[in-house]
């Protein structure tokens, strides 16, 4: 099972640089192409832009450093997955969709002069652009979060279960 978990992030990261690649091959640098447009409002649009920092632009110009840590990340994942550290469904599936997301943008960073490819435009909120790893690790780093929420969640109902069927039982002793 968590062979198939990581043959889909292998393929996602392929996504990934297929869609880069067919941007960066049949784009100049900041061009635009519109998708969806409303009246006059553009909605969605492919932008080819290069992105040196992290999320959100941030750390821009550290190259070895979201090297490092990336790699860091990635193979802690690795490790999780390999050794059967992750067996839930929905974790291996988040740990997959991070996986994925981390290692299409380490290979930017590493063969692109530390140079993200970024070109989805959604403009119709204020968003930075973005690629298909990002939205990888976004989904993954979400439904970890879902998970966590959801087994918080179920841990208090126990509890408080527990704590009821306790109560009862004391007060049938007293």
């Amino acid at each position: 099972m968590h062979y198939l978990w990581l043959l889909t992030a292998a393929l996602l990261v392929g996504l990934d640089r297929l869609t880069k690649w067919i941007v960066a091959t049949n784009m100049e640098l900041k061009d635009t192409i519109h998708i969806i447009k409303i009246g006059d409002t553009e909605v969605l649009n492919v932008y080819y832009c290069l992105n040196n920092g992290a999320a959100f632009s941030q750390l821009q110009g550290h190259k070895w450093l979201l090297v490092i840590v990336t790699s860091a990340v990635i193979l802690w994942l690795l490790y999780l997955m390999l050794f059967k550290r992750v067996k839930r469904p929905a974790n291996m599936a988040a740990v997959s969709l991070v996986l994925a997301g981390g290692i299409g943008n380490l290979i930017d960073r590493l063969f692109n002069d530390g140079l993200v490819v970024d070109f989805i435009d959604f403009r119709l909120i204020n968003f930075p652009i973005f690629n298909v790893a990002d939205i990888c690790a976004v989904c993954g780093a979400i439904l970890f979060f879902l998970v966590i929420l959801t087994d918080e969640i179920k841990e208090k109902k126990k509890k408080k279960s527990a704590n009821a069927s306790d109560s009862k039982t004391d007060e049938s002793n007293g």
